[in-house]
């Protein structure tokens, strides 16, 4: 005996989704799992590393009545840093005074005639000099430079124009740009190329260092994408919102109804 057809209830028929095992399912959440935990146990690792470094050298110079082991069974963790937080506001506060300033001198003169001290000291206190007096001579702007070949470009940062016996033997046409390496941007090399021959960037200063920082994984998003999404969505139809939609205003106008004479 034939069978009967099914008859056509206007019910759409849905496709079903393929199954995944066990496995998959288990691997795709735990991946998902790792990558939220991931940044945040990374930053407390190292929050904690540097709370134990400070402190390993920190408490051994307290006296024993001043350490909190002494009075409890444990050491308070992060102990060192309220100790050294404490330590250089006073060193601060006692160095702005004269006499603070004519011991900071004298100490400056001591370090500067030690043969292999000096040449230390005195890099690091140029460094410091220029971040903390100086503000404006901070890396200003990404660029982008062709380095170290030609059509081959890499990223840096403008540290200032070329001066001195740089300027003397280039021109005022010059720059100088710290292109830093991968991942460890704490070293790299210093370049002076002509301001037209680099290319400016919309990213600040801290989003081209994440971009470094990741190798290139971690790129900003640029602010004409932005606006092309922003204009994207100003363009939704009204209707979508719930407002009645207006005539267009090419339409043409319907007839008006005639009313039937009898009626009058």
């Amino acid at each position: 005996m034939a069978k009967k057809p099914k008859k056509d209830m206007g019910i759409l028929e849905v496709e079903k989704l393929p199954r995944v095992s066990a496995w998959a399912w288990l691997r795709a959440r735990f991946f998902a799992g790792m990558v939220i935990a991931l940044p945040i146990v990374v930053t407390f690792a190292i929050l904690q590393f540097f709370i134990n470094y400070i402190d390993q050298r920190v408490v051994p110079f307290l006296p024993e009545s001043l350490r909190p082991e002494t009075y409890l069974n444990y050491a308070v963790p992060g102990f060192g840093v309220i100790v050294l937080v404490l330590f250089l506001t006073i060193l601060g506060a006692i160095t702005t005074n004269l006499l603070g300033r004519s011991v900071v001198v004298i100490t400056d003169r001591v370090l500067s005639q030690i043969p292999i001290v000096r040449t230390v000291y005195s890099s690091f206190k140029q460094l410091v000099d220029v971040f903390a007096n100086n503000p404006t001579e901070q890396f200003r702007e990404c660029v982008l430079i062709q380095f170290p070949r030609e059509d081959s470009w890499c990223l840096g940062f403008v540290a200032a124009p070329a001066r001195g016996e740089v300027r003397s033997h280039l021109s005022e046409e010059y720059i100088g740009v710290f292109v830093p390496t991968t991942p460890n941007p704490t070293s790299g090399f210093i370049m002076f190329v002509k301001a037209e021959n680099t290319i400016k960037l919309h990213m600040s200063v801290e989003e081209g260092a994440r971009m470094i920082l990741s190798a290139g994984l971690v790129v900003p998003e640029h602010p004409d994408v932005q606006a092309a999404i922003d204009a994207a969505n100003d363009r939704q139809p009204k209707s979508e919102a719930g407002e009645p939609s207006s005539p267009e205003p090419d339409a043409e106008p319907g007839h008006e109804p005639t009313q039937d004479p009898d009626l009058k």
